[in-house]
């Protein structure tokens, strides 16, 4: 879901904050993403994960961080994106679980002109259902110039 037009690196201002769409993890969004790429314990075997300090199954922090990055990039705010050139500060403060719906404020942190484009670098705090924070990041994108006329 597209909410906000693209933006050139030009149009980005420090302090500027966008919202974005929500998604609701589920147990077998949770479950496929572990067994691809995240096959531990806590997020696939129920018996486990009641035992462990989650108390449930919780979904992976990659998983939550990777669905925050396409939540914003759905955004619409990043459609002049030319890719990035990293990630800091990555933190996952609470646990996400099967029926949590985040989304994701991304604040403008840092802007750095280049020769044909910018460096943006971006501040994620993610949300759950409940006002509660889950995750942070710092990204850094690349983002190209307005066009010449």
């Amino acid at each position: 879901m597209t909410r906000y037009a693209p933006h050139w690196f030009e149009d980005f201002e420090v302090g500027q904050t966008f919202e974005t769409a929500r998604y609701t993890f589920t147990e077998g969004s949770i479950a496929d993403f572990a067994l691809m790429w995240d096959p531990q314990p806590f997020h696939l075997d129920q018996e486990y994960a009641r035992a462990s300090i989650y108390g449930s199954i919780i979904a992976s922090g990659f998983h939550t961080q990777l669905i925050a990055f396409r939540l914003a990039f759905q955004s619409g705010v990043f459609g002049h994106n030319r890719g990035g050139r990293g990630l800091d500060e990555l933190r996952w403060h609470k646990p996400v679980t099967a029926g949590d719906t985040i989304m994701v404020r991304f604040s403008i942190h840092n802007t750095k002109p280049a020769r044909t484009s910018g460096h943006v670098v971006v501040d994620y705090e993610v949300f759950n259902q409940n006002n509660d924070k889950v995750m942070t990041a710092r990204l850094n994108y690349v983002v190209a110039k307005r066009p010449e006329p």
